[in-house]
């Protein structure tokens, strides 16, 4: 499968997006926010996915629709490079991070549904961590899949985030793997 190559422009946000999901885990992040990017070079290098975003969003104001909208157009790329291929379809991954435990599943059924069970609140440096739930929904939806986020344990609001991170990557990573068949009794997805 090819390189998807995307670019959305609002008055919030300017966004250019590039992604192989069957890369080697290279990346070139750069949204402006420092945490985030951390985050988005954890999911490429662990999903083994080639991304690259330049984002440029309105910062001063809040990080929420940066955030949200790269979470829109990566779900975007990702659901165009999944077309006319099949896949293994579900991906599971438990995650532990110091004291933080997660745990994630994905099912890549054309169905969308977020289920987020993690106990964040408060703020990473200055990114507030109820963002990463907006991300995941922002992602899920446009990338039309399911995926179930569940933190089993964690004080450490860096190490719940980045476990998140990390589990949802191996998920998606087990999950896009090629398939001679499409799982499932209907035939399609």
């Amino acid at each position: 499968m090819s390189e998807i190559n995307l670019k959305r422009v609002t008055k919030e946000t300017n966004i250019e997006l590039a992604l192989n999901i069957y890369g080697d885990g290279n990346y070139k992040i750069d949204t402006g926010i420092g945490f985030f990017d951390h985050m988005l070079e954890t999911l490429a290098r662990h999903a083994n996915f080639n991304l690259s975003i330049k984002a440029k969003g309105d910062l001063e104001v809040d990080y929420h629709h940066t955030v949200e909208d790269i979470g829109i157009v990566l779900g975007e790329a990702f659901y165009q490079s999944l077309e006319n291929i099949s896949v293994k379809r579900y991906g599971y991954s438990i995650i532990p991070m110091d004291e933080a435990l997660v745990l994630s599943s994905v099912d890549l059924c054309n169905r969308i549904h977020l289920g987020y069970d993690c106990k964040l609140s408060g703020s990473v440096k200055n990114f507030d961590t109820e963002l990463v739930k907006e991300f995941f929904l922002a992602f899920v939806n446009n990338g039309r899949f399911v995926l179930h986020i569940k933190q089993l344990d964690g004080e450490n609001r860096h190490h719940i985030v980045e476990a998140i991170f990390k589990s949802v990557a191996h998920s998606l990573r087990d999950a896009v793997q090629k398939s001679e068949n499409i799982l499932s009794t209907k035939g399609v997805l």
